[in-house]
């Protein structure tokens, strides 16, 4: 299918036009470049929550008109979120946080005695909440193709015990940026009687999802990277599990009736359904500012956002190829070709001779781009593609800690998306060469564990 692009009209988010301060005392554009951590709020979500707010009211508890219509309103988001994702029938939708805390009530609703298949490479929030509920969990080793991460995976099921088994994987990784082959390794762990949670924090703002083609029993995703703030998540799937676990929260919203026995004890009979694990009064805004989200992308077209960003991608993939002493971290293709994988809008490297939180702070410094350095909460991962990497001495800003007896490990990472404008990128590869080529125009010093320019070289 043909699709039209127009590489200069990403949809609208806000602070596109926020001058921020150079170190010279000059102002310029921000150039946000890390949607992978929080993306920029979509204006359409912004004018949408904006047009609710007067009407704001509490939900499933109060008889007057705003508390009706607040309801009817979360509710209508449920819908439009499990439209979003393509459920199926009986799926359902609950409302969390964040992608962290979904996974971690998933965490908290899987059987006593389910294994847990986790690859090294996934994000904390994704590999972190199994073992903290207590469950047995088997670490993959990080595969170095996708074909070699199914195969790991058809092994590693093949080994295991009979019981309950559940695999958690990343759609898209937020590190490399990488797609994995989702549905090769929904379709080998149902082959094996596992169950499959898809942490899509990165993939579903970047690519259309469906839960039913992908045959994912669970998927849990991030407002605050959706391009829809007010710190909302989703988990949305399978009912089974979630209806017979104890509820995630104890509280009002999750309680069917509470009694006193004779023996002055309390009787509780719980919620079915996504009640169940939305005690307290729920986060209207941000539910509604996810379904707002949903919607704009939707209407948008991932036909064209994608082809778009695919273009992006590779212009920043070419551009940075050029730099000799820049290396991207991949983890599938052939070595050293980095335009050798999928990925989506998030991109890690580190610059020979620099670094990593040194160059950073000059990209925002001297030329007004934020991005990220360290290593994205997905420490394994970064170890693993940075491995007999030399890491520069900085003069300042403090590396995420290394493991005792090792020595301090830190990338960049360069994430974009539907907000993103053309000249965004082109700044930055910009910036990337005239650091590399020319070094930093002022000297740096650490103040408080963050490296800030002090005076001009």
């Amino acid at each position: 299918m043909s699709v039209s692009v127009d590489l200069h009209a990403p949809l609208a988010v806000l602070g596109q036009d926020v001058q921020v301060p150079l170190a010279s005392g000059e102002k310029v554009g921000y150039a946000a470049l890390d949607y992978a951590a929080s993306a920029p709020a979509l204006q359409r979500v912004w004018d949408d929550v904006a047009a609710y707010a007067p009407y704001y009211g509490s939900v499933h508890r109060g008889a007057g008109y705003l508390s009706q219509l607040s309801t009817d309103l979360f509710e209508q988001s449920r819908r439009t979120v499990a439209d979003f994702l393509d459920l199926r029938g009986g799926d359902q939708v609950v409302f969390t946080r964040a992608t962290t805390d979904s996974l971690n009530l998933l965490a908290a609703a899987v059987p006593a005695g389910t294994r847990v298949f986790a690859f090294e490479t996934e994000h904390h929030a994704s590999l972190l909440p199994w073992a903290h509920a207590g469950l047995e969990v088997s670490y993959l080793r990080a595969p170095r193709s996708r074909a070699e991460a199914v195969a790991a995976l058809e092994a590693a099921l093949a080994a295991a015990s009979e019981g309950p088994k559940l695999l958690c994987v990343t759609g898209a990784s937020n590190v490399t940026g990488e797609l994995w082959p989702v549905a090769e390794l929904t379709a080998t762990a149902h082959r094996h009687g596992a169950r499959v949670v898809l942490d899509a924090a990165q993939l579903a703002p970047h690519h259309r999802v469906s839960v039913r083609e992908l045959d994912v029993d669970w998927i849990a995703f991030s407002g605050h990277k959706l391009y829809a703030p007010f710190g909302a998540g989703v988990l949305a799937g399978r009912a089974d599990w979630l209806d017979a676990a104890e509820p995630y929260l104890a509280g009002g919203g999750a309680t069917r009736t509470v009694a006193r026995e004779p023996d002055g004890s309390v009787a509780v009979q719980w919620n079915t359904g996504p009640a169940r694990h939305e005690a307290g009064s729920p986060n209207v805004i941000g539910a509604y500012a996810i379904a707002s989200a949903c919607r704009a992308l939707t209407e948008a077209g991932f036909d064209a956002l994608e082809a778009r960003e695919r273009q992006l991608v590779e212009r920043l993939t070419a551009g940075l190829a050029q730099i000799p002493e820049v290396r991207v971290l991949n983890l599938f293709g052939e070595a050293g070709d980095i335009r050798s994988s999928a990925r989506v809008g998030v991109l890690s490297f580190v610059v020979r001779g620099w670094n990593s939180s040194h160059f950073s702070a000059a990209l925002s410094a001297e030329y007004g781009i934020g991005v990220r350095d360290g290593l994205f909460c997905a420490h394994p991962l970064v170890r693993t593609l940075l491995g007999d990497e030399e890491v520069a001495p900085s003069e300042c800003g403090a590396p995420e800690p290394s493991l005792p007896g090792e020595r301090s490990l830190n990338a960049i990472r360069v994430s974009f998306g539907a907000g993103t404008p053309d000249e965004h990128i082109e700044r930055f590869l910009t910036a990337v060469r005239e650091l590399v080529t020319d070094g930093a125009a002022w000297n740096y010093r650490n103040e408080g564990g963050r490296c800030v320019a002090d005076s001009r070289r």
